[in-house]
């Protein structure tokens, strides 16, 4: 062995490869990143450099392939061209922070937001999946579906049999569901075949399949929740097409049922919310299918006192900037008297802590609903980790009561801005996760939230500091290494 390898040298040898690793780290890894979360992979790779390395390569890149990139950025260019010119007499009536915040969405997503809508809330979890195929049951042109998950069992048995009369009316019926979530759900090669045997059109997306060319890196999700039904009524919010406990065993053992909010919405915006399936679908199948757009001119327009603006906001990794964190940091930053935030997984980086806990000292009325107990040990815990600064702050926290895990994702700002969608106000959401949300201007749709936001306080308990500084020190302790692993991003 000696001839090959002097053991005198492993020392030197070691140092030299270690010191390499650590320059190679320093100077890539910092690049267009955060800086907590350049630290974050920094320590690791430190730490335990064979682990490290091998984490990085698998899911250090945070961005989207550069052919998706590109190809959404045409699809934006299309999308500005033929966006109607925005009214001057609805942005009148915006305050000037609104009206700014309106102004960057457009320019970073290149939907202009629209007046004349109307939009209700569904907290009934079957109940919105039975509003969905009732709707589906009056198609006459198309269905667009595009869920994070998609399941075939009881719940959404309905739904399947509307799609099925559907296309046998000669409706098309597209669905989009994301690869890598949909594929761990039990049952999937039945609902597949469910799928092929009715005769809709489905497509993965963001497929995980190297052996085809089709890789990214594996956790960049489409988390996006929408239905379109012939461009004049839409759904979006935070629930998934699938049983309460998402058909999991661990779940349905633990007896957790998830509790969601979605949206109904009608008016010239579904055409937007429209555009956003239709951009997935281009990108994912190459079909161009421009000819189900229906422009917000031709859709019926709620009139009235009561009529809402609303927005779409699209984000994730195929855009250059976070849209959805821009989003909500302008909300709150621009609000004068509260902010309500509903958020199952609270995981917020430092712009959006400083954020919230400068609005609290400002004297706003904050108040965060999360979950008491969580479906997902490190991001609970990293959540956890953000509590005591939180409450000491001022924020009110309440928790909602197990068994339920408070899945619902929406944000409520004075007495007439709102936001719902399929983002968390998590790293994951904000960086990783392609998202959809829906901002509203009116205060007829905030009241209604705020009916909601009462049955979560009626339902649950408000964490108080006290009761906080009672936390075992274990659990704090594990709540802190979370939160290191939070910012690999």
């Amino acid at each position: 062995m000696s001839d090959f390898f002097d053991p005198a040298l492993a020392w030197p040898v070691a140092l030299l490869v270690h010191g390499v690793v650590v320059v190679t780290a320093l100077i890539v890894i910092p690049r267009g990143r955060k800086p907590t979360a350049a630290m974050a992979w920094l320590l690791a790779i430190l730490l335990f450099p064979l682990v490290g390395i091998l984490l990085f390569l698998l899911i250090g890149s945070f961005r989207l392939p550069a052919r998706r990139r590109n190809e959404q950025a045409r699809i934006d260019a299309m999308i500005r061209d033929a966006a109607p010119a925005v009214s001057a007499s609805m942005t009148a009536s915006f305050p000037r922070w609104f009206a700014r915040i309106v102004e960057q969405n457009t320019a970073l997503t290149s939907l202009p937001p629209t007046g004349g809508n109307s939009a209700s809330l569904l907290a009934d979890y079957r109940g919105s999946i039975d509003a969905m195929a009732a709707e589906i049951d009056a198609a006459t042109r198309f269905v667009h579906v595009e869920f994070f998950i998609v399941g075939w069992d009881e719940t959404t048995r309905g739904f399947f049999a509307a799609m099925e009369r559907a296309v046998a009316r000669g409706v098309r019926v597209r669905l989009l569901a994301d690869h890598v979530a949909t594929r761990r759900v039990a049952g999937t090669k039945e609902m597949l075949a469910e799928l092929d045997r009715i005769g809709v059109q489905w497509a993965w997306m963001l497929p995980v399949r190297p052996l085809r060319g089709q890789f990214q890196r594996p956790d960049l999700r489409n988390h996006r929740k929408i239905v379109v039904v012939d461009g004049r009524v839409a759904f979006l919010g935070s629930q998934n097409l699938i049983d309460r406990s998402y058909d999991s065993p661990k779940n349905i053992a633990r007896g957790l049922q998830w509790q969601e909010l979605v949206t109904r919405l009608t008016g010239p915006a579904v055409a937007a919310a429209n555009t956003v399936f239709l951009a997935d679908w281009l990108i994912e199948t190459g079909e161009d299918v421009r000819s189900d757009h229906v422009p917000a001119a031709e859709v019926d327009c709620t009139d009235g006192p009561d009529a809402l603006v609303c927005q779409v906001v699209p984000s994730g990794p195929a855009y250059t900037t976070e849209n959805n964190l821009r989003l909500f940091l302008g909300l709150i930053h621009g609000a004068t008297e509260r902010v309500i935030i509903t958020s199952p997984y609270f995981v917020p980086d430092e712009a959006m802590v400083y954020a919230i806990t400068s609005a609290s000292l400002r004297g706003l009325d904050v108040q965060l609903f999360v979950s008491e107990i969580g479906d997902q040990g490190l991001v609970y815990h990293a959540q956890r980790s953000y509590y005591g600064i939180l409450l000491e702050a001022g924020v009110r926290i309440f928790l909602y009561p197990a068994p339920f895990i408070l899945h619902a994702k929406h944000l409520s700002v004075d007495d007439d801005v709102a936001v719902i969608g399929s983002s968390n106000m998590d790293i994951r959401s904000l960086s990783l996760n392609m998202e959809v949300s829906l901002l509203v201007r009116g205060r007829g749709f905030v009241d209604e939230m705020r009916r909601v936001e009462q049955d979560y306080r009626d339902a649950g308990r408000e964490l108080t500091a006290e009761q906080w500084r009672r936390e075992p020190r274990h659990a704090t302790f594990l709540d802190g290494l979370a939160r290191l692993t939070s910012a690999l991003n």
